[in-house]
């Protein structure tokens, strides 16, 4: 595998509020994967996109977006965690795609204003991970009491995270490179 072009993760970062410490754990993660030899990644805003909410998966598809998740071997979902759940607008940005996800690897970080570091948003999004055709990972990055984490600046204050986010990436990408192999050289028999 070593002729091969990059593994391609980008970093969704799951939130549109306004102060979001979300953003700092999301800079974080690509940080640490544009550290790793053969890997492309880039940050994906929902913020940032101009996706309509007047319709829904197909009828609101961004080709953009549509386009990088297709180039995607894998994906890193940064989503806060909002009264025990994850934000409306990243499950609708999400439904917006399909088969492109089918048999690509993902990995969730939570982020939490409290001590259980999203652990209650990962426990949620894991059905609709599946859903969607992802094949989850069984590691994750849980981002608690993050303004303990992160200062205001986003300078990370616990360097406890950067072996977590190691582990968190040796399996993703572990897992990318194994399922990009499958979708490569194996039939799927219907």
């Amino acid at each position: 595998m070593t002729n091969e072009r990059p593994l391609s993760i980008p970093v969704i970062l799951g939130t549109t509020r306004k102060g979001r410490m979300s953003e700092h754990a999301a800079r974080f993660m690509v940080a640490q994967i544009a550290k790793r030899e053969g890997v492309v990644t880039e940050l994906i805003d929902i913020s940032r996109m101009a996706l309509r909410v007047d319709d829904a998966g197909d009828g609101v598809k961004e080709p953009e977006f549509s386009a990088k998740m297709i180039r995607a071997d894998a994906l890193i979902i940064v989503t806060p965690e909002y009264n025990h759940s994850f934000p409306g607008l990243l499950k609708h940005v999400l439904d917006s795609c399909l088969k492109e996800y089918i048999h690509k690897a993902a990995g969730i970080v939570g982020v939490s204003a409290g001590p259980f570091g999203g652990t209650r948003v990962i426990q949620d999004f894991l059905p609709v991970i599946r859903e969607l055709g992802l094949v989850n990972i069984f590691w994750d990055v849980n981002f608690g009491n993050v303004s303990k984490v992160f200062d205001e600046s986003g300078n990370l204050l616990d360097e406890g995270f950067v072996a977590r986010a190691d582990k968190f990436l040796n399996e993703l990408i572990w897992m990318a490179r194994t399922l990009r192999y499958g979708r490569d050289n194996i039939a799927l028999d219907a």
